[in-house]
């Protein structure tokens, strides 16, 4: 599982959980800015800071760490990064350490080199938070992460009822809904999206009024975040036209908001809506430039589509793989070409957040709809 990035998107998000974690109110978390920084002379970086947004204050700031693996020298690296920040940046306020593991039997303390240094460090073992714990919401999702394969979808779906019911606020529900989500399809990989939505009852939550608009409002404050730290229009443009290029090197969704810095709401909303053009390119081709198959062609694609399920991905990767066969490369080129221009339409809708013809499922592609321009009038399923 990647943890780290699970961790970063939880306290990135939900910074309240992180004070609850270290016994700490949950009011400072709005004291406090969560970022990384990079440490530039030796290419290190410190994932997890905590820092006070207030100077005056008398505040520490925490380097948090989150580790899964055994590592005999996390505190050697773990300190020679903090001394190196502290070196470079000199912040003004005194450090705090707190290293997230599953169980105890993963650390190793190393306890002759940093005795003194460990007073400043606090530990917490997943399995050991007691039940003190168990009435919050935000501690329990903490705990899902450590939860057994078989018995994480139960106890995930009852988290997701909690926080229905619990959580006035529509966005944040959403958030707390998608990050259970995501922390089940990193427990399952074996299991596809739909059929995690499917085990966790999310399916028809996702398709209500409610969500939808919440999930529009993250779309929004995700772009509108990008714009105010400091990004120009152009630099936002450059990273939503390299999600295509990222997907198809098969880097996950998280990662790709990780790697580009993104929200991962905007990364899932920008390759929905790739997927909607990579086939409307194909429609498009296949109703103006019919000349460009031949009957072996189309009878090919009829015979490609008819077995796929309804839904927009699968019919996206089996276009995209159909075009990239050698045999192909005049329809290949030609679809390239609309899909070009269709991509920079839709890259220029994301920077002005037009969500009324942004949302797929206000204009949804079918696979009917592809069957039809194959085969003028003869589709069927």
């Amino acid at each position: 599982m990647k943890t780290d990035t699970i961790f970063y998107s939880l306290f990135k998000e939900f910074p309240s959980i992180f004070f609850e974690l270290i016994n700490q109110p949950t009011e400072q978390a709005a004291t406090y800015e969560f970022t990384s920084r990079e440490i530039k002379q030796l290419s290190f970086r410190l994932d997890g800071l905590f820092l006070p947004k207030n100077q005056t204050r008398n505040q520490p700031f925490y380097v948090v760490e989150v580790q899964f693996q055994l590592d005999e020298d996390l505190y050697y690296r773990l300190f020679a990064e903090l001394f190196i920040f502290l070196r470079q940046y000199k912040p003004p306020y005194p450090w705090r350490v707190v290293v997230i593991y599953p169980t105890r039997r993963i650390e190793r303390e190393q306890p002759l080199q940093f005795q003194e240094l460990l007073t400043r460090v606090q530990r917490i073992y997943l399995d050991q938070l007691g039940e003190s714990g168990s009435d919050s919401l935000g501690v329990r999702i903490v705990k899902l992460v450590i939860e057994n394969q078989q018995t994480a979808p139960e106890l995930a779906r009852r988290l997701i009822d909690e926080a229905q019911t619990q959580i006035a606020d529509a966005t944040t529900k959403r958030d707390l809904i998608d990050l259970i989500e995501t922390i089940i399809v990193y427990k399952l990989p074996q299991k596809s999206r739909e059929e995690i939505e499917a085990m966790l009852g999310l399916s028809e939550l996702k398709q209500t009024k409610v969500y939808q608009e919440a999930k529009q409002e993250g779309l929004e404050e995700g772009l509108v975040e990008g714009k105010q730290q400091g990004l120009t229009e152009g630099q936002l443009k450059a990273k939503l036209e390299a999600i295509p290029r990222m997907i198809q090197l098969g880097l996950s969704l998280e990662m790709i908001a990780e790697g580009l810095d993104l929200p991962l709401e905007v990364v899932q909303q920008a390759c929905q809506l790739f997927d909607q053009q990579n086939v409307l390119a194909f429609i498009q081709l296949l109703n103006h430039q019919r000349e460009l198959f031949s009957p072996e062609d189309l009878a090919d694609l009829a015979f490609l589509i008819q077995p796929l399920p309804d839904k927009l991905e699968d019919l996206a990767n089996a276009i995209a793989q159909w075009c990239k066969q050698e045999e192909h490369t005049a329809p290949y080129k030609a679809w390239r070409q609309i899909l070009s221009d269709l991509l920079s339409a839709t890259v220029e809708n994301l920077l002005m957040i037009n969500l009324n013809t942004l949302e797929p499922s206000a204009s949804p592609v079918t696979k009917a709809m592809v069957q039809n321009a194959i085969e003028p009038g003869e589709s069927s399923d």
